[in-house]
């Protein structure tokens, strides 16, 4: 049995297990204009550079770092001032009209590449209200040579479009009538993840000469449909 914090609803809720026996996977898919649950079609992949110099920061999110920095960068925190970054991707969905409960494990499958040796991509599924405020409920990341499992490194091919299954761990939340869910897809979130060099050398071994800036781009189309899943309880 557990006791789970349901968001949105702001309350507790006792279940006989987990992940709840009764949540439903949902694939909500990439798309030039936003997030939904209809599949893409032909569509021209979105890239930014990624510059390991200039990391995106952590703002909010269940982050782990030294006391003096937890309170002002912790918790469910506005993702404003990093979503206006040319480095991060934002998929949208259109309002909702009906309450929506996920509750359960979160994947990001995403189809990408990058002009690197190495690189990181790094998931948040955000809460959007109706004064555009976009609260972070959860984070995930995957660094790139670990994408066939941990004990698995390899080398990405520059430039090859891969499939990358991303861990943004789990939540429980009820996006409300009116809000809209949200993706952001970046490449750091730092100092809550040790920023990539982009440059594929074993781990502790890059200086501040290693860093290099790489191309990423994320495919969403019809051969490669990259979607994040949601385990959506039925109301």
């Amino acid at each position: 049995p557990v006791r789970i914090f349901v968001m949105g609803e702001n309350r507790w809720r006792d279940e006989s297990g987990w992940p709840l026996a009764r949540a439903r996977e949902e694939r909500w898919f990439l798309h030039r204009d936003g997030l939904s649950p209809d599949a893409p079609a032909d569509e021209p992949p979105d890239e930014y550079v990624y510059d390991p110099a200039d990391p995106a920061p952590t703002v909010g999110g269940p982050t782990s770092l030294p006391g003096r920095m937890m309170r002002p960068s912790a918790g469910p925190l506005d993702q404003a001032s990093v979503e206006r970054r040319p480095d991060v991707l934002v998929y949208t969905s259109v309002a909702l009209e009906r309450p929506l409960e996920v509750t359960g494990p979160l994947t990001l499958v995403l189809h990408a590449s990058t002009s690197g040796p190495d690189t990181d991509f790094v998931a948040k599924l955000c809460d959007v209200d109706e004064e555009g405020r976009s609260k972070i409920l959860a984070e995930g990341l995957l660094r790139a040579r670990y994408r066939h499992g941990f004990e698995q490194p390899e080398p990405v091919e520059p430039d090859r479009v891969d499939q990358y299954r991303i861990d943004l761990v789990a939540t429980s939340n009820v996006f409300l009538p009116g809000h809209r869910i949200r993706l952001d897809v970046t490449s750091s979130s730092f100092p809550r993840f040790d920023r990539n060099a982009n440059s594929g050398l074993p781990l502790g071994e890059d200086t501040a000469e290693t860093l290099k800036p790489a191309r990423q781009r994320v495919f969403h189309d019809a051969s490669r449909p990259s979607h994040l899943i949601l385990p959506v309880v039925p109301r």
